[in-house]
């Protein structure tokens, strides 16, 4: 992760055979109207369609775009999302750190200006939430630090297995469309993703959850 940071947001994802979404979805987190400074950091997971030939594209059209690559492994990793992230991570450059999805694009083109809005601490976390159709809006949920914010990061990840997926009461089962976190905690977020509690761990994170903590 780089030394020196600067005021701004680095929105970090990672892809694997998902070239068309990112065609159709990508776009959408490159052209928000904000004054806050940001970039979008794709992670290609090993993707063997035309991922990178779609993202080598993009990169002409937006200076924004950044792009790595995660490389194969003979060694058996667990989480190849958390790797991924890991990497993107690595790369931002400014001081929040937007952690997203790319099948859950931004409805529109404030979406990061709202969420500059609710950003209102070093140590807070803010997550994004999407209704079903565009003409509701964006919603965010801001949690005081990543102690306060553990029960909505691994509700969303064992409820869906990859993503912030789901169906019904994102809000209150944590199911989000991406969440922004202080780049010094960054890594501790990460972890969280993809761990599977066992049934008496979901049950309490499913209450705490309802009950607002």
């Amino acid at each position: 992760m780089s030394e020196t940071r600067t005021e701004g947001f680095s929105v970090v994802m990672a892809v694997h055979n998902q070239a068309m979404e990112i065609e159709q979805n990508l776009p959408r987190f490159l052209t928000q109207q904000c004054d806050v400074t940001y970039e979008v950091i794709v992670v290609d997971d090993s993707s063997s369609d035309e991922t990178p030939d779609v993202l080598k594209r993009l990169k002409t059209g937006y200076p924004l775009l950044y792009t790595t690559f995660l490389p194969k492994s003979v060694v058996y990793n667990p989480s190849r999302l958390q790797l991924a992230l890991t990497v993107g991570a690595k790369a931002a450059h400014y001081t929040r750190i937007v952690l997203a999805d790319i099948n859950r694009p931004p409805l529109s083109d404030d979406w990061l200006a709202g969420l500059s809005q609710q950003t209102t601490d070093d140590e807070s976390l803010v997550f994004i939430y999407s209704k079903k159709r565009e003409s509701e809006g964006t919603t965010y949920r801001s949690r005081s630090d990543l102690e306060d914010a553990t029960s909505l990061i691994l509700k969303a990840e064992r409820r869906s297995g990859r993503g912030h997926r789901g169906r019904w009461l994102k809000g209150m089962r944590g199911v989000y469309d991406a969440v922004s976190v202080p780049a010094a905690h960054v890594h501790d977020a990460i972890r969280l993703f993809d761990k599977k509690p066992g049934f008496w761990r979901l049950w309490g994170l499913r209450l705490q959850t309802y009950f607002g903590k």
